[in-house]
């Protein structure tokens, strides 16, 4: 199991130095938020691992959150709980504590997958969302042409849709969660059909990817990004998504119910 880092982060990523602006950009988006609480049903205690700023969390449910990065926590509103500082893989709870539980766009920070998710089922007695991406599903976006590095980088570092489900148990099923092209999470699919908002390196800075490529690669990105907004390129090729009221690129949410 990897260590912390020096404000908790537990994973691959260092939220000390990248979460500062993050809630800036990553406004949870309500119709990706029905998906979850679709999926939670009745449940009425609910455990959020990985809650970063509590993005996504029921407000008519009693949520307990969890989170290792001190900056992440430091950015939950004043009207949330205090997230408790630990671990996926070493959840702080009893057997079958909660009555379900969900993830959002954090089991690929996980050090240790199968670890995390069979804690995660340890304290869960009912169902359990997860909402990530399928890493067979980024190709579809047309960052690849802009930033192949961005995309190959997140398809190594999250896990496979597959494996989420195995490590769950259950019955399990994979849900396509259509993009909304007002979306207001700012994960970089959000932006579909508004290129211009990933000139913004403050956008980029709250999608975690793109602190693992180096400066050359933001700035190559940022060159060929506008020169092809500017003469018509990206137009001629991708102009359609401006008018596309969804986009289903690699967003999912895993559901486990070991009741179904």
């Amino acid at each position: 199991m990897s260590q912390r880092r020096a404000d908790g982060s537990a994973g691959d990523a260092d939220y000390g130095a990248i979460g500062g602006v993050y809630t800036d950009y990553r406004k949870p988006d309500p119709r990706i938020g029905q998906y979850i609480l679709d999926a939670l049903g009745d449940a009425r205690t609910v455990l959020n691992v990985g809650a970063g700023a509590g993005a996504y969390e029921p407000e008519d449910r009693e949520v307990t959150a969890v989170e290792p990065s001190a900056s992440m926590r430091a950015q939950r509103p004043a009207d949330l709980p205090p997230a408790v500082d630990a671990v996926a893989e070493k959840l702080p709870f009893p057997d079958r504590a909660f009555e379900g539980a969900m993830s959002t766009f954090s089991v690929h920070q996980w050090a240790d997958l199968w670890t995390g998710l069979k804690e995660l089922r340890r304290v869960t007695r009912g169902p359990i969302a997860i909402l990530t991406c399928d890493p067979a599903l980024l190709r579809r976006f047309w960052l690849l042409d802009y930033a192949p590095e961005v995309i190959e980088t997140e398809a190594r570092r999250y896990p496979s849709v597959d494996d989420i489900a195995d490590g769950l148990g259950g019955h399990t099923s994979i849900v396509p969660v259509p993009i909304p092209i007002d979306c207001t999470d700012g994960f970089n699919e959000a932006y579909y059909a508004r290129p211009e908002r990933l000139l913004d390196p403050g956008a980029r800075l709250s999608c975690s990817a793109w602190s693992f490529v180096d400066d050359r690669v933001h700035h190559r990105f940022a060159a060929e990004l506008q020169h092809d907004l500017d003469d018509g390129t990206w137009e001629r090729r991708y102009g359609r998504l401006r008018e596309q009221q969804t986009f289903e690129g690699s967003l999912v949410l895993v559901v486990s119910d070991p009741t179904g």
